[in-house]
């Protein structure tokens, strides 16, 4: 077993960080909530906003000032959420699923563990995706060839690989690597963004903006559960990891605000966007490749700087889900560095980016789907994991790392049955308000309770967020659970 004080690498500018889930000593967690801002911000300026926005209108029917307020309840208020997981990791100095093992136990924690890495890949495909279509179309203007990703399959597996390259090269060095990099490439795709939104503002036809009828509450309610699950909700789990390097003199409030504003700015005004730009004309909300349709909506001078705006945000949310992704692989117990781990990842999002581009027929429906499928179990991870924190101050850095029996987070061979079983609860309960539907195709799964209000308002989400606290901690699940730091020596003393 590893032991949690031996000196490891957090990595530099120049050099890989060797720390896996290993808890941050106290001498190297530096970190300021401004780095968590820049961090959050950066994973969002990709142009996976624009369709969510352009949901809100053509599909949701909503004006362009709804769209704005659920783009802010929904973004912000979800990355609020990462802001409070953020917590747990100035807590504890470690990976978000690594301090789950003393919620769940350290074999209960395998299902929740799971599921945070199926989501974490499920995104990275999308990412993967996107920016290979991205990188046609540049191929296209720049040298002539066909952008459509089946006629060209030799082209479309280059395109995928060279945006894994870069992803392994700046996932692979390590946590200080990448908060620079996500600091000062938010400037430079920040401000091509800004640019390139002038110009999409500039087409909008404002007549038809300002005549568009208000949408019902209730789509706004499915608007605000679809843009939390495909932002904050999709990254809740990943909250810590960065964190777990911030000084524990750190606030929780500073924590929750940075990554609320960090990552709602950019969110909001491409969320926003999106839906502005969709008012007057649909194609983007129902584009297969929506890279393309925002391409074709600009002037022909613009598409080269739009799609290196476009591949840069897809590339610093990528290259910050992989890392997260190869944390939470090491916690499922693959016995790799954590450098190696990135590879494992990235070869899976490798190879179902060739499926979406090559054999499948289109992947943003599907993409919708798999966002609100995970969404329930995650989220009642969520409701778990919160709950637990507000009793808890404290998590062993021993025993994160003690997979055998008789450690302090083995409980009853090695689950803790009252989390595992409020977790369960709350997937059952969230998917019975729940119907999956890909598309335009008939459903695959319709929940009992979906026609529903809460159901067809899109809102069992917080159905299931509160099943599975108040199961959590009306059943006792947190009872016996939750040490103080008086029972061995405290590697993190918590700052509410």
């Amino acid at each position: 077993m590893p032991d949690p004080t031996t000196t490891l690498s957090s990595g530099t500018l120049t050099s890989i960080e060797q720390r896996g889930i290993e808890p941050v000593p106290h001498d190297e967690r530096n970190g300021s909530p401004g780095a968590l801002f820049w961090v959050w911000f950066a994973a969002n300026i990709s142009i996976l906003g624009l369709p969510l926005g352009a949901t809100l209108v053509a599909f949701q029917g909503l004006t362009i000032w709804q769209a704005l307020l659920v783009a802010v309840i929904g973004a912000a208020g979800s990355f609020a959420v990462v802001g409070v997981i953020s917590i747990a990791g100035r807590r504890g100095g470690a990976p978000g699923l690594t301090l789950s093992r003393a919620v769940f136990g350290v074999r209960g924690n395998i299902g929740p563990t799971a599921v945070s890495l199926l989501s974490r890949l499920g995104w990275e495909t999308v990412n993967t995706t996107t920016a290979a279509f991205v990188l046609l179309s540049l191929f296209t203007i720049l040298f002539g060839t066909d952008g459509d990703a089946k006629a060209n399959p030799v082209l479309t597996i280059v395109a995928i690989l060279v945006f894994v390259a870069a992803t392994v090269l700046i996932s692979g060095l390590g946590h200080a690597f990448i908060v620079a990099v996500q600091k000062w490439a938010t400037w430079i795709f920040g401000a091509l963004n800004v640019f390139v939104a002038v110009f999409l503002v500039l087409r909008v036809d404002w007549h038809v903006v300002g005549s568009q009828p208000a949408g019902p509450v209730a789509a706004m309610a499915i608007g605000i559960g679809t843009i939390a699950a495909g932002t904050g909700i999709g990254w809740a789990t990943a909250g810590a990891d960065i964190a777990r390097y911030t000084r524990t003199s750190v606030k929780a409030g500073a924590l929750v605000s940075a990554s609320a504003a960090g990552a709602g700015i950019p969110l909001v005004v491409l969320v926003g966007l999106g839906a502005l730009v969709s008012a007057g004309d649909p194609t983007l909300a129902q584009a297969g490749d929506p890279v393309a349709a925002i391409r074709d909506l600009l002037p022909s001078w613009m598409a080269i700087p739009y799609l290196i705006a476009a591949f840069g945000g897809l590339l610093l949310s990528n290259h910050l889900s992989v890392y997260s992704a190869s944390l939470t692989t090491l916690t499922l117990g693959v016995k790799v560095p954590r450098v190696w781990a990135v590879t494992v990842d990235v070869v899976v999002t490798t190879l179902g980016a060739m499926y979406f581009m090559l054999v499948a027929d289109g992947f943003y429906a599907p993409f919708i789907t798999f966002i609100s499928v995970l969404a329930v179990p995650i989220t009642a991870w969520l409701g778990v994991f919160i709950a637990d924190m507000v009793r808890r101050r404290w998590y062993d850095p021993v025993a994160l790392l003690d997979l055998r029996a008789g450690g302090r987070y083995w409980y009853r061979g090695g689950v803790a049955w009252g989390a595992l079983g409020a977790w369960l609860v709350a997937i059952v309960i969230g998917f019975l308000f729940t119907s999956v539907q890909v598309g335009d195709a008939d459903p695959v799964f319709v929940g009992a309770f979906s026609k529903t209000w809460i159901g067809a308002n899109g809102v069992g989400w917080i159905v299931t967020f509160i099943v599975a606290a108040g199961v959590y901690l009306l059943t006792g699940g947190a009872r016996g659970q939750v040490e103080s730091p008086g029972l061995a020596e405290p590697a993190v003393e918590a700052r509410a």
